[in-house]
């Protein structure tokens, strides 16, 4: 379901490195570096010693923020990389860092003028956030930032994550706060 003004979302299973948007979301590390997961392979299917480069040129990135480089071999044009927060029992403000990174996605695609934008599921792999809880931040905050972006594609590498992207679409618009 849209809100009036919002981008439509949608879940999407499969590979985010082919996803033919304006700009993929990297979950990446603070460094910029190359790491594993979703970072892995979105470096390996950009062209690494480009990204590398061009990331290098960033000088890393803070948790919860976000910057953008090139996609370069990709079909998107833009990867706008995150640093997610890592799960240390949800009492060190990891929900609003979470929410922080999906708020500072959006506002760079802005600036960029991406109009779609694919995101994967930020934090829940080796930082162990627990993915239920960082689906509902995801669709919440994608729901409720005003943004220019027209689409997004919630990606999922596995089923079990599409199925909680899929529920929370399906269900109505909460109101936020």
């Amino acid at each position: 379901m849209r809100p009036t003004g919002g981008p439509l979302l949608s879940a999407v299973h499969g590979d985010i490195t082919e996803e033919a948007v304006d700009a993929i979301v990297n979950a990446a590390n603070t460094r910029l570096a190359r790491g594993g997961g979703v970072d892995n392979a979105i470096h390996e299917a950009a062209g690494d010693a480009d990204l590398r480069a061009a990331c290098a040129e960033l000088g890393g990135c803070e948790t919860g923020d976000a910057k953008a480089t090139q996609g370069f071999a990709l079909p998107a044009r833009f990867i706008i990389h995150t640093v997610g927060p890592v799960w240390s029992g949800g009492d060190r403000g990891e929900d609003d860092l979470l929410a922080s990174c999906y708020r500072r996605c959006l506002e760079v695609a802005d600036q960029l003028g991406a109009r779609s934008v694919a995101f994967p599921a930020i934090s829940t792999g080796v930082y162990g956030f627990p993915p239920e809880r960082a689906a509902a931040i995801a669709v919440h905050i994608l729901r409720t930032v005003p943004t220019a972006v027209q689409a997004v594609h919630l990606v999922a590498f596995d089923a079990a994550t599409y199925r909680l992207y899929q529920q929370l679409l399906d269900d109505a618009p909460h109101a936020p706060g």
